[in-house]
């Protein structure tokens, strides 16, 4: 096989991966999937690395990320495959991501339908009362000093009043690395809205998932955390058991 046709080869590649990923996301501004092969490694089934680069990419939750980055050491294929076009992983394969979010993303998230839609009938007891809200919308902050704030616009059934619920935390990883832990919780104001955070705070946690920012056939395990003034990155161990392939959303 000459090198023109291993090049021809991996622009082939590269485009069948790049097709593939993008048809899991609701949009994308820009996508690069570079793999690298030797001639006669590809014939074996061996892909030397995989880098892809995205940015400005909306998961199928609604959730947004700036940029993307997946690097992978040598990985197994069937030859025979992709001489069809197709990406078929032999065995799984290991790899880092990082992914780099803006407190913009993460206010479009927390206000898109999807998640606002899991903020509804969030239940409290305050002074003794059962208190049942809807939030209507989130201001999510990255002030500095690894702490994150949060002000919300909530619904209050009972007396049919909009009001608002304040704090400040610390983010950590969970101990499994598979969600993004809330602590520290510093409210502001008392009463209903002390009551009030305490809730929003256990359900944030539950919708801070890895799972969240997952493409088909693959999984994610947060290592490292890092929260700075106006971004939050993700550094994530990558277990994939199948590349993803191309399909299309209703």
């Amino acid at each position: 096989m000459s090198d023109q046709q291993a090049s021809l080869g991996e622009q082939a590649l590269n485009k069948v991966a790049e097709v593939g990923i993008a048809s899991q996301l609701r949009a994308v501004d820009d996508l690069e999937v570079n793999i690298k092969t030797d001639p006669f490694k590809l014939l074996g089934g061996e892909v030397e690395a995989v880098t892809v680069e995205g940015e400005g990419l909306v998961m199928q939750k609604e959730l947004r990320v700036e940029r993307m980055e997946i690097e992978t050491g040598p990985i197994a294929i069937n030859p025979l495959a992709a001489a069809f076009g197709k990406i078929e992983l032999t065995r799984p394969t290991e790899a880092v991501a990082r992914i780099d979010l803006t407190e913009e993303d993460i206010n479009r998230s927390f206000n898109s339908e999807f998640i606002r839609g899991r903020m509804q009938g969030i239940r409290a007891e305050v002074d003794g009362q059962p208190q049942t809200v809807d939030v209507r919308s989130v201001d999510f902050r990255l002030p500095g000093d690894g702490r994150v704030a949060m002000r919300s616009q909530v619904f209050v059934h009972q007396s049919g009043q909009v009001q608002q619920v304040c704090f400040t935390a610390v983010l950590r990883r969970s101990n499994d690395g598979t969600r993004i832990l809330f602590e520290q919780v510093r409210y502001e104001g008392a009463g209903l809205s002390e009551a009030l955070t305490e809730a929003l705070v256990a359900k944030a946690s539950d919708l801070a998932t890895l799972s969240n920012f997952e493409l088909d056939g693959m999984s994610l395990r947060l290592s490292e955390l890092q929260v700075q003034p106006g971004r939050l990155a993700l550094v994530t161990e990558l277990y994939a058991v199948k590349f993803p392939e191309e399909r299309r959303f209703d």
